[in-house]
């Protein structure tokens, strides 16, 4: 269930953010892509960046702009589409540039109303990311050029590199800090510093998670203030994705059986970790649960020693590990009592699969005036066109 009221809570404080820093804030697709919540964005902002065909199609023709894209990789098939669709292409490596660049030249030649902006996606080699699976900028990471490859690429080009790079786009952050931010600015300009002042813009990526409560946003106004007066030439983005969609919405589960194994209860949900929360088991983290207190299996290892009504929660799959806890409640939990996963509407409604043939939870948009709207509802029949 998303909550108007609270999206358009964060979607204040971020238009708040542009206005007072001078830069653009941008909807990353890839934590939040309910496109029936679009025309409640627009009245906040006006882009948003994609990661692929599809993404960028979404862009164009739901939110109704050009896309801000970045991939690891474009394939001739797909390029032309990523260029309709598009403002904005950021290469991943040099080699990616020098494959498209002829094509993105042509382009713009033929569409001078719709030019698109070429970008370079560059590694600092540096990020405060503590979980590997998360960091983009670990040794041996596949994203972004290093400076010193860029040097010697620059060193070879008959024309100087901004001639044809009009921007560098750096990703280095994961739900973290304005101090987070500080410091990567810190080691981006010492490395790519030289470049910098000849450029158009600079998108410092996503993970800035600038709603959350303990958020220093005084001090991100600052930052980038700060950035641009160094830089006048520079154009600032941001593409934040949980920082829209955070505190919006929960996930509405129900207890369908509850067993008992060794002396650990588990309450079988009719949704799933593997399916609809995979971030949970891949990260993992505990999400909250209402009138619920999360507690570390650690802890009691021996389930004689627990305090009552604990339980573990378990999805409705096959996967062995498609459970969480242990969570303390109140009271004894009973058949068909709701369980209610708070937080749940950034990234878990991108990447949910139908593993198992799990039916998808319906997807609902509480307005301002406590109505409900359902957006969708999912069947069999999306199950088996996934299967087709």
């Amino acid at each position: 269930m998303v909550e108007e009221r609270l999206l358009r809570r964060n979607l204040s404080l971020i238009q708040e953010v542009a206005r007072e820093s001078g830069a653009e804030i941008i909807l990353a697709f890839k934590a939040f892509a309910l496109w029936r919540t679009f025309p409640i964005f627009r009245e906040y902002i006006g882009h948003t960046t994609a990661s692929s065909p599809y993404e960028a199609r979404l862009a164009l023709e739901e939110f109704g702009s050009p896309a801000h894209t970045y991939s690891p990789a474009y394939t001739e098939q797909d390029f032309p589409t990523i260029l309709r669709c598009s403002s904005h292409i950021t290469f991943n490596s040099i080699s990616q540039l020098e494959r498209f660049r002829l094509m993105m030249d042509e382009y713009n030649r033929q569409h001078p109303d719709r030019r698109v902006s070429c970008g370079l996606r560059v590694n600092p080699e540096y990020s405060e990311i503590e979980t590997a699976l998360y960091n983009p900028c670990a040794p041996g990471s596949r994203f972004g050029v290093l400076a010193d490859d860029l040097t010697a690429y620059s060193s070879v080009l008959q024309s100087p590199l901004t001639d044809f790079v009009e921007g560098f786009h750096c990703h280095n952050h994961c739900e973290s800090s304005a101090e987070a931010l500080q410091e990567s600015l810190r080691h981006l300009e010492a490395k790519f510093g030289q470049w910098l002042p000849k450029l158009r813009w600079l998108n410092l990526g996503g993970g800035h998670l600038m709603t959350r409560k303990d958020y220093n946003v005084e001090l991100l106004v600052r930052i980038i203030r700060d950035l641009r007066m160094r830089y006048p030439n520079l154009r600032v983005i941001l593409e934040p994705g949980s920082a829209f969609a955070w505190q919006t919405g929960p996930l509405v589960s129900s207890v369908v059986d509850i067993v008992e194994n060794h002396g650990t209860r588990t309450a079988i949900l009719d949704v799933s970790f593997t399916c609809h929360m995979p971030d949970c088991l891949e990260m993992p983290y505990q999400p909250a649960v209402r009138g619920a207190v999360s507690l570390q299996e650690t802890d009691y290892p021996d389930p004689a020693t627990r305090p009552p009504h604990v339980y573990r929660l378990g999805g409705n799959s096959c996967l062995s590990g498609d459970y969480m806890g242990l969570w303390q409640f109140d009271h004894e939990l009973q058949l068909g009592e709701q369980v209610i996963f708070e937080d749940m509407i950034h990234y878990t409604t991108v990447k949910t699969t139908m593993f198992n043939g799990i039916q998808h939870p319906s997807i609902v948009l509480r307005h301002l005036d406590g109505s409900d709207e359902l957006l969708r509802r999912f069947t069999y029949d999306d199950y088996r066109s996934r299967m087709s």
